[in-house]
């Protein structure tokens, strides 16, 4: 079974049209940290816990979905036992984190980032778009569990189930205490950074999606209007105004993520103007780290003046098992992401990144080969820029940059 990657862009855009007014530096309203200080930050892809996920969990909503090739979300159940056998359902809602809790336990991030690609809601009336994901609010649990700080909600799938189920899902967030980023119930609160503070300071997540990855740019929200901080292209001009909000808000020791949905679901070539763009939010945004997702697999990796650049992290947690078309990219194989950075200046101290396969609709510790393969794939996607990603004896990535 393949999936299909998109469909026609609408017609208008958000971040491309904003203005304000700013001062020119970073306020200076906070002690400067210590030079000394680090943080260190928890980062993964698309985490899709609608459909087949949302069926496993203790409180499954309901199953009907509009697919051509699937008319209920219990085929996607079907497919993963069919791939790795059973699935002793319901599930808790820890389950489908697996082994990655262990890895949290141990390692203790600061905080907690994900892109939540799934709708949060009960409604039944879909999105005219093909693929519409869905987890019921009941099941908010499922996020809870991980301990997740921030989800990113600029992506091609948090409006499958239309405005009533965007606003389902913000507050189901917000009663569960946790911070999002990247919609909202109007523009300014879609554009809004998630202010996350911790023991050593804050770190500030502004979060827009594209349509290069199926973003409709009729989902853009407008005054009075809930939707996605939609950025119709990728220009100097929208990074300027990101560096604008960038200043408008962050003070002296800040982190700033900039967490950008964009770029097709396969392939590992990075856009020139994806590339130009992260090099400018990181030059002259004040963005210290570049968080890229929408592709089904791990993509390249940068260090540019310092600053961590992800293209693209994956899938974290879907229902894919059982699908076919795509071996060849081994979306079955994920990274947790660990970057550590000077609190100071942002600039990257290390990256450490521990690979998990999917199966069972579980995360399980990578085989010492997998490892490898996903080792050898980011080294040759990072190396002409100069950056080098190499496998432990303890079988964790590292990387290296120039």
């Amino acid at each position: 079974m393949s999936r299909p990657i998109g469909y026609p862009p609408p017609q208008r855009g958000l971040l491309n049209e904003m203005s304000i007014s700013v001062p020119l530096e970073r306020q200076s309203t906070g002690p400067l940290a210590q030079g000394g200080e680090t943080v260190t930050l928890f980062l993964a892809g698309d985490v899709m816990t609608g459909r087949g996920i949302d069926q496993v969990l203790p409180h499954p909503g309901d199953p009907q979905i509009y697919e051509s090739y699937a008319k209920s979300a219990q085929s996607y159940v079907k497919l993963a036992e069919r791939a790795n056998g059973p699935i002793a359902k319901p599930v808790s809602f820890d389950y489908i984190w697996g082994d990655a809790l262990i890895e949290l336990t141990r390692r203790k991030p600061d905080l907690r980032i994900i892109n939540l690609e799934t709708a949060i809601t009960t409604s039944t009336s879909p999105a005219p778009k093909g693929i519409n994901y869905r987890m019921s609010p009941a099941n908010i649990g499922a996020i809870t569990a991980a301990g997740i700080d921030c989800c990113i909600l600029a992506n091609n799938h948090v409006l499958d189930w239309g405005q009533r189920g965007l606003l389902e899902g913000l507050t189901a967030l917000e009663q569960a205490g946790v911070r999002y980023a990247g919609a909202g119930r109007d523009d300014v609160a879609a554009a809004a950074p998630a202010i996350l503070p911790h023991a050593k300071g804050r770190v500030l997540v502004f979060a827009f999606a594209l349509p290069s990855a199926g973003v409709p740019l009729g989902w853009a929200a407008a005054t009075k209007t809930p939707g996605v901080n939609v950025a119709s292209r990728l220009s100097r001009e929208v990074a300027d105004r990101i560096g604008e909000q960038v200043r408008a808000v962050a003070r002296s020791g800040d982190i700033v993520v900039a967490s950008i949905h964009w770029g097709s679901n396969w392939g590992y070539e990075i856009a020139q103007e994806e590339a130009e763009f992260s090099h400018h939010l990181v030059e002259s945004c004040g963005v210290d780290i570049v968080h890229g997702h929408s592709s089904h697999h791990v993509k390249r990796i940068e260090v540019h003046h310092g600053k961590l650049i992800l293209y693209g992290c994956g899938d974290f947690i879907d229902d894919y098992e059982g699908i076919t078309g795509y071996e060849e990219f081994r979306d079955d194989l994920v990274l947790m992401y660990f970057p550590t950075l000077r609190i100071d200046d942002g600039t990257l101290v290390g990256l450490e990144m521990v690979p998990l396969q999917i199966r069972n609709m579980r995360l399980h510790r990578a085989s010492r080969t997998d490892a490898d393969w996903l080792a050898d794939t980011l080294e040759r996607e990072s190396r002409p820029v100069k950056t080098h990603v190499k496998l432990g004896t303890d079988d964790v990535l590292r990387l290296a940059w120039q």
